[in-house]
């Protein structure tokens, strides 16, 4: 596969993850607590899979291939939260998933950072696609620090917004991922 190929490829499988699992993390959806589990961790999956795929299409060293190794790096940590924690300690598994977005975050803003750099096609599509998706992983995990601190009114909605925030950041960044290979 080429790399620009990857890049295409990896792109589309973040965006599937993250609109699979912005509907697992959707209440509003008449789903059962098992299948918004598993519509977020097979998101996840996908994410990580999505980000790993596209820094392999990277063929030199920079800041957008080190954020999308660290997008997924923060996905696989949430899942370790996810599957781990499944159904002991909920503040550890909290935990995890917090410091699994928080990376996401990180990452999105490393992307970013270096797309805006960028002078080829869709550079305004992947630059405000990255930080969309920054800016929803902040959200999530805003979301999951409220959940600690049992401030259920507003953490909902936040890390809701967030999730699609982010979904529609990916799709943003797959439509720039494309003009640009």
């Amino acid at each position: 596969m080429t790399s620009n190929l990857k890049e295409i490829t990896g792109s589309l499988l973040s965006a599937i993850g993250t609109i699979q699992a912005a509907i697992g993390s959707t209440p509003q959806l008449s789903l059962s607590k098992d299948q918004r589990f598993q519509l977020r961790l097979i998101g996840n999956v996908l994410q990580a899979l999505g980000s790993g795929v596209t820094a392999d299409g990277e063929t030199t060293a920079s800041f957008e291939k080190l954020g999308y190794q660290v997008q997924a790096t923060g996905n696989s940590t949430v899942i370790v939260g996810m599957l781990i924690y499944r159904s002991s300690d909920p503040i550890t598994k909290e935990k995890w998933i917090i410091t699994g977005l928080w990376m996401q975050a990180l990452g999105s803003f490393l992307v970013a950072s270096d797309e805006w750099a960028d002078h080829t096609k869709g550079v305004w599509e992947n630059t405000i696609g990255a930080l969309l998706q920054g800016i929803g992983n902040s959200l999530q995990a805003i979301s999951g620090i409220q959940t600690l601190q049992n401030n259920q009114s507003d953490q909902r909605i936040i890390g809701v917004v967030g999730s699609w925030i982010q979904a529609v950041g990916t799709v943003i960044s797959f439509i720039g991922a494309f003009q640009e290979e």
